[in-house]
């Protein structure tokens, strides 16, 4: 699977997605989107807080993915929460399916950005936490956070 480019700024991001889910594989995708829409994100009117991505007849969907209004839109504009088309080849959506067999993964959408003036959108093949794994991570996150600090002390 194709690796994302880290020098492309995200226009949205799905913070809570690291907290809620292990996340095992990603994929880069295209979005089908509208006049309006494009507008909307590149002025960061986007959110992937609660979006996933589902297989439907043999291609790819973007559900839940909010896209707010451009505001100098007129009759044109778009909606809110639509449906959106993912842009994968073949292989790639057999392969994605082949891991939503399996219980408990998801595809959810990490990253909202532009690549080579191309809407992009990084998928994360992403496997639930349980509570005593999520309390175990902020664990991990605070003692490291501590390390740091007493690191940052110690060559001062």
């Amino acid at each position: 699977m194709s690796k994302h480019n880290q020098k492309t700024k995200p226009l949205a991001q799905n913070r809570k997605a690291s907290h809620d889910y292990s996340i095992d594989d990603t994929i880069e995708a295209g979005i089908v989107l509208s006049g309006t829409e494009i507008k909307s994100i590149r002025r960061g009117s986007a959110n992937l807080k609660d979006s996933y991505a589902r297989v439907y007849q043999n291609e790819m969907y973007a559900y839940n993915m909010h896209i707010a209004p451009y505001e100098e839109g007129n009759r044109f504009n778009h909606e809110p929460l639509r449906t959106r088309k993912l842009l994968l080849h073949r292989k790639e959506i057999n392969k994605l399916r082949g891991h939503l067999d399996a219980p408990g993964n998801a595809i959810i959408p990490l990253k909202l950005y532009i690549k080579n003036g191309m809407c992009k959108v990084l998928l994360g093949v992403a496997t639930g936490k349980k509570k005593y794994d999520k309390r175990e991570d902020l664990k991990k996150k605070q003692m490291k956070r501590e390390i740091d600090r007493a690191m940052k002390e110690q060559f001062r």
